[in-house]
């Protein structure tokens, strides 16, 4: 379904017809489905909860601009749409009205069980123990991280990123020390854990390998997989996981689990505008976000510009069509966008490519990274691309990076080129962005 964005003012008028159009794809699905929108009013809160009492609408949250103007608006599934917009859109201080469209975690399809995923032996990395095929996974080492930490010693202290996914577990023995507070906006609560979409405690004393669903493989028993069977869990441990490779590239850095997706792999746009307001106005400085759009849109659009205009690094996944095509935020003006390789720096068959959207690629093939219930599991992915990025951008501006956000951007273009143009600069090395970025500061 097409996004269409309509803005008031002296043309008003010959917006009708786009308006019936946008309405004709409202009425599309089930009758008694909701109609969910996302209203900008001049006069905030009190003029939208008027408009809505003459146009019978009901606001069910602000959605966190800086402003004060944006929120989520629904009618109900007995009122004519129709009607019921055009009375909206007449009202006064009415500035745009865009539909609230749901959103997808990127879907990659998972080949075998990398070897490494199962190299248990316990090491030492950073205040906590870790599995030894973690550290010395082949991603990680195609980027030089550890050469990275040690030369400059730099390794994100100082940085805080947000990961827009669908939580995080907030008790993984890697991952506890790290995280600082977050949100579950599928919910409304603090934390953002994504344990709490899994009612049953799986039972992970024997690890084996198990497939979990299309872009993971975890080491899992039986039981704990049995758990996770069904559709409604085809993302579980996304959130997880792609905190995991923000760790581990900038294991000093702090981790901000924002939940905006369900454990299907699906939001609204509306909770992630709610996750980047949130992110800029507690502090984050990076932004992890392993998801898509197929339609753009305006107010996401204004969130990333807003929080690039506050020294927000962006990050996000270039898509898993295996196609040269746009996806949003990846192709928004300022986004770092990542496609993914192979461990033999080949371009993945599943990764979105070309320029636009690719600014760079990064590794995304049977990535090891942590998994919820203390364990780990390998990912394919730009979802798992996206997050050696801001991993990079966190070291880059981190004690002892040298770099200012500014100069991110242009920093991660020293990446080492691997003959291929549809993966823009080439593929991520975290020593030369780092160096450059100190040489640009």
């Amino acid at each position: 379904m097409k996004d269409l964005t309509v803005r008031t003012g002296f043309k008003r008028v010959a917006l009708v017809a786009a308006l019936l159009l946008l309405f004709t794809a409202l009425c599309a699905p089930a009758a008694q489905a909701q109609t969910r929108l996302i209203v900008r009013d001049s006069l905030g809160l009190p003029g939208l909860n008027l408009s809505c009492l003459l146009a019978g609408c009901n606001v069910v949250t602000g959605l966190g601009d800086p402003d004060g103007q944006l929120f989520l608006v629904t009618f109900p599934p007995l009122l004519n749409p129709v009607l019921g917009l055009l009375r909206l859109n007449l009202q006064t201080g009415i500035l745009s009205i865009e539909i609230d469209q749901t959103v997808n975690t990127q879907q990659a399809y998972a080949a075998g069980s990398p070897s490494y995923l199962t190299d248990e032996s316990p090491v030492s990395y950073y205040g906590s123990t870790v599995w030894h095929g973690y550290v010395v996974q082949p991603g990680n080492q195609l980027i030089r991280t550890d050469l990275t930490h040690s030369s400059f010693n730099a390794a994100g202290a100082g940085v805080i990123v947000a990961v827009i996914d669908t939580g995080v577990d907030p008790t993984h023995p890697v991952l506890k020390a790290v995280l600082v507070n977050g949100y579950d906006f599928t919910r409304n609560v603090a934390g953002g854990s994504e344990r709490s979409d899994v009612n049953a405690s799986p039972d992970t004393s024997s690890g084996q390998t198990g497939e979990v669903n299309q872009r993971t493989v975890a080491v899992l028993d039986q039981r704990t997989v049995a758990v996770l069977d069904g559709s409604q869990y085809q993302a579980f441990g996304h959130g997880t996981m792609t905190a995991g490779i923000v760790h581990l590239v900038a294991p000093q850095a702090k981790i901000m689990p924002l939940k905006a997706f369900s454990a299907n792999g699906t939001g609204y746009d509306s909770d992630v505008l709610r996750a980047i307001y949130y992110a800029v106005r507690n502090g984050a400085t990076v932004m992890n976000m392993s998801f898509d759009y197929t339609s753009y849109s305006p107010e996401l659009a204004r969130a990333i510009k807003y929080a690039n205009s506050k020294g927000v690094v962006s990050v996000a996944s270039a898509g898993n069509d295996g196609q040269r095509t746009l996806v949003y935020p990846a192709a928004l003006p300022g986004v770092i966008d990542v496609a993914s390789t192979s461990n033999s720096d080949i371009q993945s068959t599943f990764t979105n490519y070309g320029a636009p959207p690719v600014w760079l690629a990064a590794p995304g093939e049977g990535i090891m990274t942590t998994y919820p219930w203390g364990t780990y599991a390998a990912g394919w992915g730009t979802s798992f691309s996206t997050p050696f990025v801001a991993g990079t951008a966190a070291v880059m501006l981190g004690t002892n990076g040298g770099c200012r956000s500014s100069h991110v951007q242009l920093g991660l273009t020293a990446a080492d080129p691997i003959g291929n143009v549809d993966m823009g600069f080439g593929r991520l090395d975290t020593y030369q962005s780092v160096l450059a970025c100190r040489i640009l500061h």
